[in-house]
């Protein structure tokens, strides 16, 4: 592994045993089978429809899932193989930022006292120094201290969510997984926790992972991106390859979509047939149920994820070339 990677993921699996209709036993393939790697300082977006295995490949990351099959390395140490102070140094490590602030702050608890947690698990600083990190934390994420005092329903949904990026950088951590961040945030504010989001990262030298289903935003704030659709990565480029020269065609599609103002809309892609269920992926290609060019080869053969160009790579096997 190389020195200046963060994490390395190798045939990454995460499948959940299911109960379908009358009670029938299955299995929900939410992840299968990802080769991903994450370098310092970089932020890495995913994106992709509902239900293709976003969130819980982030948990994987973060070790919060038993993976299925398949191997995580974070600083070339297995985490499946983690246990006592190496599991909670790691803890310290790698952090989440939530969707919904709401539904992630205590309501029972003070502002203060959420903050206080992260030292207080770890033990870590002295009372009064605790005090004085967690004023420094209001600081750094634009809140002011009078807010510490009040409980989440006091505050509006930005100064939670800043309340929830203050308690994931606490300890300094290396990685940072960013789950919806904003999506549960007014228009209005977004920007302004996308902007702290990346000052906090220049500052503290994070490593983000940038899970969310709008393409603009991840546009404005990721470095590279991975395309998932129904728990693989379809396709992996830098932010501007992937906008300027999407391979794949659902990567297409979703760009396609974007919406825009004052702009010619008739190139959008409307794809057909509904998001097939995960507890039943279709065999080759997951994709060609909906793809408009798919042939024989892509109803029998998985593509892989292959370089297509220089840091470019997509999982078709017609990739560039279809509808040309």
């Amino acid at each position: 592994m190389n020195d200046k990677v963060l994490v390395e993921m190798h045939d990454v699996r995460q499948h959940f045993p299911v109960r379908k209709a009358g009670g029938r036993k299955a299995v929900l393939y939410a992840v299968n089978g990802i080769d991903l790697t994450i370098f310092p300082g970089e932020t890495l977006g995913l994106v992709g429809e509902s239900g293709c295995g976003k969130s819980t490949l982030g948990k994987c990351v973060l070790g919060l899932h038993k993976l299925s099959g398949g191997q995580i390395l974070f600083e070339n140490n297995d985490i499946s193989t983690l246990k006592g102070e190496a599991l909670k140094t790691f803890r310290r490590k790698v952090q989440l930022i939530f969707q919904d602030p709401s539904s992630s702050l205590n309501p029972r608890r003070r502002a203060e006292e959420i903050l206080t947690d992260p030292f207080a698990i770890h033990g870590l600083l002295t009372p009064d120094e605790r005090r004085t990190r967690i004023r420094e934390l209001c600081d750094m994420v634009g809140l002011s201290q009078n807010y510490l005092g009040r409980y989440a329903h006091e505050m509006s949904g930005g100064q939670k969510q800043r309340i929830g990026i203050a308690r994931a950088i606490a300890l300094h951590p290396q990685l940072i997984v960013c789950d919806e961040p904003v999506s549960a945030l007014d228009v209005s504010i977004q920007a302004q926790v996308i902007n702290l989001l990346q000052d906090l990262q220049q500052q503290l030298g994070m490593t983000y992972v940038f899970i969310s289903h709008n393409l603009s935003v991840v546009e404005h704030c990721c470095q590279r991106i991975g395309v998932m659709y129904l728990g693989r990565i379809v396709e992996l480029a830098s932010s501007e390859e992937l906008y300027r020269e999407p391979l794949h065609p659902y990567t297409q599609a979703l760009i396609s979509a974007i919406p825009t103002i004052g702009e010619n809309t008739g190139n959008r892609i409307t794809l057909s047939g509904d998001l097939p269920s995960p507890t039943s992926p279709p065999p080759g290609c997951t994709f060609h149920t909906r793809c408009p060019y798919a042939a024989d080869r892509c109803r029998e053969e998985i593509p892989e994820l292959t370089e297509k160009a220089p840091g470019h790579f997509a999982a078709c096997h017609y990739a560039g070339e279809a509808g040309k």
